[in-house]
């Protein structure tokens, strides 16, 4: 390769990602408090949706209520700012009606795993096409600092003045239970390998479910001791996870605890609109008859 073709390949690589052309920037500045990791999941995402070849109006995301829920409202897509829990159905009706939208939905685990669990399990159950954040706190973070499904036992909140004595769900094995046939786990704090994570999530065919573990440091960091949100970030990277392709070689008393990142689980299985859109022809085709 000669100088110059380095030279230019070099620059090439080195341009700053343009997070501008994914912005509505009159939505600026956005609600989320210092240290939250929701805005370093959304960078990733629209790293990643960049890296998927589609469009701006190819795109449609769809959210319920809660902090993660907000995401939508600051993205230059076709997108639906919904009701508490009732993110999937939204999603379902509208991928149905436009089967051609690649549907994103940004929810909680609140939104997700309580008020909207039964629509969770079930979307996963048919294999609709779509991809699903789970942004994971640990928190109500939007509605006062509550216990969640997934807030760990032991847990303070302000429903839980003495601790959470919930066991809490894990939403991966949730999802691939269901019947998701992409299950994934990804950080706030290992941001390139979520990128990678959301990019596959994305171009997978069918209901892709990705957990991503975030930090809350003002409800749930205060009430139980976190000094800051850095400190956070990092209980996420020394104690919480593993990679999965790590922990398939240590033996079980070392990944025992942890939960494990990456892609967890993917099959391929009849998309659901599609197997509606077959029925629809077939019974045009008796009436026809």
């Amino acid at each position: 390769m000669s100088t110059g073709a380095a030279t230019a390949k070099k620059q090439k690589l080195s341009v700053p990602f343009d997070y501008n052309k994914y912005i509505r920037k009159n939505k600026l500045p956005h609600i989320w408090c210092p240290g939250c990791g929701h805005g370093i999941v959304l960078k990733s995402l629209l790293r990643a949706i960049d890296k998927s070849g589609l469009t701006k109006d190819q795109i449609c995301m769809v959210s319920g209520i809660g902090c993660s829920s907000r995401t939508p409202g600051y993205v230059d897509f076709n997108t639906m700012h919904t009701l508490h829990g009732r993110a999937l159905s939204y999603a379902t009706g509208v991928k149905l009606a436009k089967p051609e939208l690649k549907i994103i939905v940004t929810t909680g685990d609140g939104d997700a795993l309580a008020i909207g669990g039964n629509h969770f399990i079930h979307t996963c159950r048919r294999n609709i096409d779509m991809t699903i954040l789970v942004y994971s706190n640990a928190i109500y973070g939007m509605t006062g600092g509550q216990f969640s499904p997934t807030t760990p036992q032991g847990s303070m909140s302000t429903t839980s003045r003495y601790g959470n004595i919930e066991p809490s769900f894990d939403c991966c094995e949730l999802a691939k239970a269901a019947g998701a046939t992409f299950v994934a786990r990804g950080t706030a704090y290992h941001t390139q390998e979520l990128e990678r994570t959301l990019i596959e999530a994305v171009r997978h065919k069918g209901t892709a479910v990705v957990e991503i573990l975030d930090s809350c440091p003002i409800y749930f960091g205060r009430q139980n001791k976190y000094k800051s949100a850095s400190q956070m970030m990092e209980q996420i990277e020394k104690d919480g996870t593993i990679p999965a392709a790590q922990a398939e070689k240590l033996p079980p008393e070392e990944v025992k605890g942890k939960l494990l990142r990456g892609i967890l689980h993917r099959v391929e299985r009849p998309e659901y609109c599609e197997q509606y859109l077959k029925l629809v022809e077939k019974a045009l085709g008796k009436g026809n008859e």
